[in-house]
């Protein structure tokens, strides 16, 4: 039949052997049928890899993709090592043609019917529809003048000389299309409202991308260079990556596949590669060796430089004379690996079986940003599937391939901040009745500085790091020049380099501002001397050594490779230009020192300036909009409950009350409400979007709930589950309809199930009220209890369901007892090195017990503590010694050891102590006694009123004689929490709570 529908000549019987005796069996029989039949053979072999030698290593990624090891008999494998690409005088041995006739000739002959012709090199922009009368180069020029009228008014001539050069080039190079497809795309986010970011990488070096808006930050004002972005001697197609609120990247998506076809859109596929640490620690585990003898590898394998992680074998072969710094860097830094391999049990076959892993395809996902968009269908130039949840259409070749082929290339990236800042705008509006125009806030806000200065930056973009904050705190950034410099210093590069401490003190007059030569002063005056940013590199090669832009690119591209030959090649030229502009030869070789010794740590200053614009903003909601601005900030991290847990310590910090959810006040997300935040209803387990949307709608339509009676009487049958009833009142979702959430739940089950029974029957026409149509269906009211949990039960169940501790934490009111007896807070444990000591508090959460193959038990454990958790393991030793106080929810101290492994940090526990927290309760405040004025005491009073409670307050007063201790009146007892202890610290200052 096949035969038939084919033609004679299109159809044959494959066969194949890979010495699998299976196949064997058959092959007598598929001879037969294509000699009865009269179907010619085709000899073909399966290839799972390229090489017959990478066979071990193909099935140790098999038990990598199956979670076995290499000893297993039952595991899933290949039986035998056959299957990689055969040459043809293999094939015609395998398959002579005496027994298989014509096979092997078969199999070149299909060969020679595909004819295959891939094109590189070609430029394939989809076109723009222009209005009548333009080609896409007047086109753009008209949009670009347009804005430019609109950002500057008046153009003076040396903002149009730039907008002529720059217009020149993208019509030389054909990219205006490109040009007006970005800003297309721009546009249309605009009119729907969809916050997009000021630009990202050296796009916002552009002056037409800046008049198009789709970057925000004027290049003359702050010396971007447009060479850095797009250059004559700079083939490849520009890069002009945008950020979209992350709400909307799939609408942005669908609109450009709606513009440009369907079948011409579609998003590109990624490959994840195993690398050296990771195929080490992997090899380790499938040939059946400990964990530690994996781990011990891989941490010998040498830190990453700039980035670049050191293959195996850069760590193991001696580098030959051609080779980088970089590789020489490595392979010196790897001496401990190669000593290990001569002394350490199971080394030579781990690294030998991680060799053969390290750069193999673990899996393929679809790209964060990367979209494509082609002049015609892509089934024309490069395959494509469909991948994920939604079905998207997605390419079969990574990005590079695409660009290789000439395909546009976009990256859509949907950036979680700029939902952030929607969200705070949308807030604000809604308490206010304003909106802040966030885009044209001024740059020199003292506050937002003063926040900066203090490093208080806990949530704001690229500036929250514990080492971020210390950094800042020891620039003191004074203005958005010094937010830039940050930005682009606080990467491995110029942190291992020492020039983030540099800046710092040459800033602050610590160190004195230096130039090789005067006239570097022009290019550096801005970093006082230190070159920060790539461009700065490409200014001095044009200023001193005369090169054009297009060659101060390449320059900054050589110096990034550090391909010896090639530098060499651009030390002459660069010397030579020196001495043709008139300066020393040896002054041109220093020169060239210098700008190499910077370049490799330099950073793109377009994406530095753009992306410290978005930080700015976010500082400067979360200094004037407080509570909005974070209520925002949890939202965007209501999944990541890590994340949450430290913005709700901050906000504690703060002073901002962080309220359990509430049906009379919360909407899905969190909300803000006179100046305290309120957790969304969506964030309870269990209860979800669809119910939040039922009690939402209700509320909105009716009024507030009067009772738990109320909202049961009049909320849509279809949330009330008692599943999701009983999620609500362990929230505290109830509590402001007063009543307690023991007794709430001791009746719930009762009260759900009669009032669901009667709404039924009234559904179906039985009433029974006021002689309405006779029912045996009553209302139950039961009297709600009063009683309640003790703190712990009631903290538990709020933890449960909202996966953090809200109203109150186990910890609150012990943190100066807990701070006495830890030495790191739990979120700085990623800063810490690896293998160090430290020491750390928390509460015990999720515990799992395992067990070692000699079956002694070991237990992992999540630690909380007011600002994070982490993951500990107890290994068997310290199970033994310690075990019965590594319990749920036991609040403990523990000393042990960092253990970075991945991407991951891990806390290795060594020590348990339970902490005795319930000493003197009483809060201390120490202040000088010349501040304690009669206003002072007054505005003491107001906080402390704020905060009423059972525990004693002290002032400790001190002044030129003995410290005096004042007993505040009772009248003023407090509840001690971290909203108090904020609230005194800024009136007495960052260290006056005791």
């Amino acid at each position: 039949m096949y035969n038939d529908i084919f033609g004679a000549g299109n159809y044959f019987i494959e066969i194949q052997d890979h010495g699998i005796p299976a196949q064997r069996k058959i092959m007598e029989d598929l001879l037969t049928i294509g000699k009865t039949v009269g179907i010619p053979l085709l000899a073909a072999n399966d290839s799972h890899y390229t090489h017959a030698h990478e066979a071990d290593a193909h099935d140790a990624l098999l038990c990598i993709q199956t979670g076995s090891t290499k000893s297993e008999t039952e595991r899933f494998r290949f039986h035998s090592q056959e299957f990689y690409v055969k040459s043809a005088a293999q094939m015609r041995s395998l398959f002579p043609s005496a027994d298989y006739p014509d096979a092997c000739d078969n199999t070149l002959l299909i060969a020679e019917r595909a004819e295959v012709n891939i094109e590189f090199d070609r430029t394939l922009l989809p076109p723009f529809t222009v209005p009548d009368g333009h080609d896409e180069d007047s086109y753009l020029r008209e949009l670009v003048m347009a804005g430019a009228a609109m950002r500057y008014g008046i153009i003076d001539p040396e903002k149009a000389e730039r907008i002529d050069y720059e217009l020149r080039v993208i019509s030389d190079m054909g990219f205006s299309s490109y040009f007006l497809i970005v800003w297309d795309l721009i546009a249309y986010a605009a009119a729907r409202g969809i916050r997009t970011g000021p630009g990202r990488g050296s796009a916002a070096g552009s002056i037409v991308a800046y008049c198009l808006r789709i970057t925000a930050l004027d290049p003359i004002e702050y010396g971007l260079i447009f060479e850095r972005f797009l250059n004559p001697g700079r083939r490849e197609m520009p890069d002009i990556d945008m950020d979209f609120d992350e709400r909307y990247r799939g609408e942005m998506i669908k609109y450009t596949a709606e513009k440009y076809g369907t079948d011409h859109v579609a998003q590109i596929i990624t490959f994840s590669t195993i690398k050296g640490k990771q195929a080490i620690r992997d090899s380790a585990r499938v040939l059946g060796y400990p964990y530690s003898t994996g781990d011990q590898l891989a941490k010998a394998m040498p830190p990453a430089i700039l980035g670049n992680d050191a293959t195996i074998d850069q760590c193991l072969t001696k580098p030959d004379r051609e080779a980088s710094a970089e590789e020489r860097d490595h392979f010196n830094a790897a001496a401990g690996l190669r000593d290990l391999l001569v002394t350490l049990d199971g080394a030579p076959e781990i690294i030998e079986t991680a060799r053969g892993l390290e750069g193999l395809r673990r899996q393929d996902s679809i790209h964060a940003a990367a979209v494509v968009i082609s002049p015609e269908p892509l089934t024309n130039i490069v395959p494509i599937q469909r991948k994920g949840d939604g079905a998207e259409v997605v390419t079969q070749f990574e990005m590079h391939g695409v660009e290789d082929l000439g395909l546009l290339k976009m990256d859509f990236l949907g950036l979680r901040n700029l939902a952030t800042i929607e969200r705070s705008l949308e807030l604000i509006e809604q308490n206010t009745g304003e909106r802040p125009d966030i885009d044209n806030v001024t740059l020199d806000d003292e506050k937002v500085f003063d926040m900066f200065r203090a490093g208080d930056s806990m949530g704001v973009f690229q500036f929250e790091g514990g080492p971020m904050r210390a950094l800042m705190r020891n620039l003191g950034p004074d203005e958005f020049e010094h937010l830039i410099a940050l930005n682009a210093l606080y990467r491995p590069g110029p942190l291992g380099a020492g020039m983030h401490l540099e800046y710092a003190d040459r800033k602050n007059g610590k160190s004195p501002v230096e130039y090789l030569h005067d006239d570097l002063e022009p290019v550096l005056s801005g970093t006082y001397g230190v070159m920060v940013y790539q461009e700065q590199v490409m200014q001095t090669a044009e200023r001193i050594a005369g090169f054009s832009m297009s060659d101060a690119d390449s320059l900054r591209k050589a110096m990034g490779k550090k391909i010896p030959a090639v530098m060499q090649e651009q030390e002459a030229k660069f010397v030579a230009g020196c001495v043709t502009n008139g300066y020393e030869e040896d002054l041109g070789k220093k020169l060239f020192g210098f700008i190499e010794h910077f370049a490799g740590y330099g950073f793109n200053k377009s994406h530095s300036a753009a992306y410290a614009l978005v930080a700015y903003q976010t500082a400067w909601l979360k200094v004037h909009y407080p509570a909005e601005y974070m209520a925002a900030l949890l939202t965007s991290a209501k999944t990541n409950k890590d994340r949450t847990a430290a913005y709700l310590h901050e906000c504690r910090m703060m002073g901002i009350t962080v309220a359990v959810p509430g049906v009379n006040f919360s909407q899905r997300d969190f909300g803000a409400h006179n100046g305290a935040i309120v957790f969304g209803l969506s964030a309870v387990r269990n209860v979800g979007e669809a119910v939040t949307d039922l009690v939402v709608a209700e509320r909105n339509e009716n009024g507030p709930y009067a009772s738990f009676f109320d909202f049961i009487d009049r909320v849509d049958v279809q949330a009330l589950n008692k599943r999701t009833i009983e999620s609500m009142i362990k929230a505290g979702a109830f509590d402001s309809l007063n009543h307690s959430r023991r007794g709430l739940l001791e009746i719930a089950y009762q009260i759900v199930d009669a009032t669901v029974t009667r709404r039924k029957a009234e559904e179906a026409g039985q009433f029974s009220l006021f002689g309405g149509a006779t029912s045996t269906v009553t209302d139950v009211q039961p009297v709600i209890p009063e009683h309640e949990w003790d703190k712990k039960i009631r903290l538990g169940f709020e933890k449960e369901m909202l996966g953090l501790y809200v109203s109150d934490h186990p910890l609150l009111g012990a943190e100066k007892l807990m701070n006495t007896m830890t030495d790191t807070q739990i979120p700085e444990l990623w800063e810490r090195a690896d293998r160090s000591q430290a020491t750390i508090g928390g509460v015990i959460g999720a515990l799992s017990r395992r067990y070692t193959r000699g079956g002694e038990p070991m237990v992992y454990f999540t630690v909380e503590g007011l600002t994070g958790a982490v993951e500990a393991v107890a290994f068997p030793k310290t199970v033994a010694e310690f075990g019965p106080m590594i319990r749920e929810d036991a609040v403990v101290v523990l000393r042990g050891r960092v253990d970075h492994r991945g991407d991951e940090v891990k806390f290795i526990v060594q020590g348990v102590t339970e902490p005795e927290l319930t000493s003197d309760d009483s809060v201390r405040v120490r202040v000088s006694a010349s501040r304690m004025s009669a206003t002072v005491a007054e505005k003491l009073k107001v906080v402390l009123a704020n905060h009423p409670g059972s525990s004693p307050v002290f002032i400790h007063m001190t002044g030129e004689g003995p410290e005096r201790v004042v007993r505040v009146s009772p009248d003023h007892a407090v509840d001690p929490r971290s909203a108090l202890f904020a609230e005194l610290r800024e009136l007495f200052g960052p260290t006056a709570v005791m």
